[in-house]
């Protein structure tokens, strides 16, 4: 299989859907929007771009099924299955705030092997594969080399269901606000971890994860030569619904503050 050719092919899929996107974002109106569950909303925008995304994706692996957000697909491959966000920051894009995006992975078994995340208000793709560097529109990317908690940076979001461990986790902001240069909520997870590949952010963080959200852009930091943990320090990330990305240097400083001011799930 080649990666390199197939990670191209869906960059232009990731663009098309992102353009979709740009062009219905003064369209959608309140009657557009769906409520699937506790503040967590859909448009037809999401489910026409799953659908342009998954037809797209099926021609290119035949035998691989989808992991995707809106359930366009429900096949499941007996080794690769696709990954898909067809908008990651559904909440941003339905109050016409110019930060989403479209994250598309490609999984081995239990192993990322490709991501690709497309915010196209800046016309950024970022985008990886197993064995290689990640890159922004053709550059390669690294994460940040800053070693200082006091001078980094972090991005984190808030979740929208699960408030059990809310009080853990606002103990944590706490300590982060006081600790570092501040933080940064922008509204979408693979946007976060995409800019902490390139090095915009020395960390994200954040529970109530679903595979979609993260799976392209934690394998984007992690071949920018970054570090992606749950908060246990395990590689349980994907699927377990908590992770720490950061830039290798400040891993372990920020997983030790995420254990003290961070209950574990029960």
């Amino acid at each position: 299989m080649n990666l390199e050719s197939i990670c191209y092919s869906v960059i232009e899929i990731a663009r098309e859907a992102g353009q979709f996107q740009m062009a219905e974002i003064n369209k959608v109106r309140s009657g557009d929007v769906e409520v699937k569950g506790l503040h967590n909303f859909v448009t037809y925008v999401d489910k026409t771009s799953e659908e342009q995304i998954v037809a797209a994706l099926q021609k290119l692996i035949p035998e691989a099924g989808f992991v995707a957000e809106e359930g366009t697909s429900t096949k499941k491959g007996a080794r690769y299955n696709w990954v898909v966000d067809p908008l990651d920051g559904t909440t941003n894009y339905i109050h016409r705030i110019p930060l989403y995006s479209v994250s598309i992975a490609l999984m081995d078994g239990n192993e990322t092997i490709l991501g690709v995340v497309y915010e196209p208000n800046l016309d950024e793709c970022f985008y990886t594969w197993q064995g290689a560097p990640s890159f922004l529109n053709g550059e390669i990317i690294t994460v940040s080399i800053e070693s200082s908690m006091s001078n980094a940076l972090l991005a984190t979001g808030f979740p929208y269901y699960d408030y059990g461990r809310m009080k853990g986790y606002m103990d944590l902001f706490m300590y982060f606000a006081e600790n570092t240069s501040g933080l940064r909520r922008l509204g979408s997870a693979a946007v976060d971890l995409a800019w902490t590949a390139c090095g915009r952010c020395e960390g994200f963080y954040e529970y109530g994860l679903h595979p979609w959200d993260v799976a392209a852009g934690a394998l984007l930091v992690e071949n920018a030569g970054g570090r992606v943990t749950d908060f246990k320090g395990r590689n349980d990330y994907i699927f377990g619904g908590e992770m720490l990305a950061t830039n290798k240097i400040l891993h372990t400083e920020m997983l030790a503050a995420v254990k003290v001011h961070f209950p574990e799930k029960s």
